[in-house]
């Protein structure tokens, strides 16, 4: 499944999603619309998707997208985090990844807040 994330109306990444339980209740809640914070490199925006932890991580790569059940917060993760020990990216908490960003995320570096953000089907 193929999305495209459009950021501040000027942005915008293609992503490839996994084939996971969240992947799809994402991929069914489309288009999705939120203002998101950030958190070190990371952005995050509350979102209408309901999900339980499957199969979660802490530790990600730089790309990786999420969802944070607790919020229910779609995250993407771009660098280290004020969890991050060194270089690692960590999320607040354990996470269910379910996509990747394809592409140069080094714009995302300059993002201030707040941060407009649109998923949708391609």
């Amino acid at each position: 499944m193929e999305i495209k994330i459009i950021i501040n109306q000027g942005i915008s990444f293609q992503a490839e999603l996994y084939k996971t339980a969240t992947a799809q209740k994402v991929f069914d809640a489309l288009p999705i619309k939120g203002t998101g914070s950030t958190w070190g490199e990371e952005i995050y925006f509350p979102s209408q998707v309901v999900n339980a932890l499957d199969n979660p991580r802490e530790v990600l790569e730089a790309g990786e997208i999420a969802y944070w059940p607790p919020m229910k917060a779609i995250c993407i993760f771009y660098g280290p985090t004020p969890a991050s020990h060194g270089d690692e990216i960590r999320a607040a908490g354990p996470v269910n990844v379910f996509g990747r960003i394809k592409g140069d995320l080094s714009i995302l570096k300059e993002l201030r807040e707040p941060v407009n953000i649109i998923l949708e089907k391609v």
